[in-house]
């Protein structure tokens, strides 16, 4: 699906899309296919949580300022995993779990350390 200047853009049309590359056609936002392909994941989930702030900060806006915030939110996502890495976000609950029986380099010097 791609969006042009001439169709108008409305919250049911932004409801509607449901890819990475169709919200970033949306809202016009250069992007390199390459990096989406690599990250789709991690910037749709940062989208998702950016999205939630805006609809709490902003509950009363009108449509074409939500929209705004939207594309904000979302060159916002996809430029946080140009300067960092999935694991550094942490987005998803599998890098936030410690592995069980893992002992790690720090925790070993910590304690010869003592």
């Amino acid at each position: 699906m791609t969006f042009s200047d001439s169709k108008p853009k409305t919250l049911a049309a932004f409801k509607s899309l449901t890819t990475a590359e169709e919200y970033l056609q949306f809202f016009e936002i250069d992007y390199d296919q390459q990096f989406v392909n690599v990250n789709r994941l991690h910037i749709l989930k940062q989208f998702s949580l950016l999205l939630q702030e805006v609809d709490e900060a902003f509950p009363d806006v009108s449509e074409a300022e939500r929209l705004e915030k939207y594309r904000m939110a979302l060159e916002e996502a996809y430029q946080v995993f140009l300067t960092s890495s999935p694991l550094e976000t942490k987005l998803f609950q599998v890098f936030q779990n410690k592995p069980k029986n893992f002992v790690s380099l720090d925790d070993l010097t910590a304690t010869a350390e003592e």
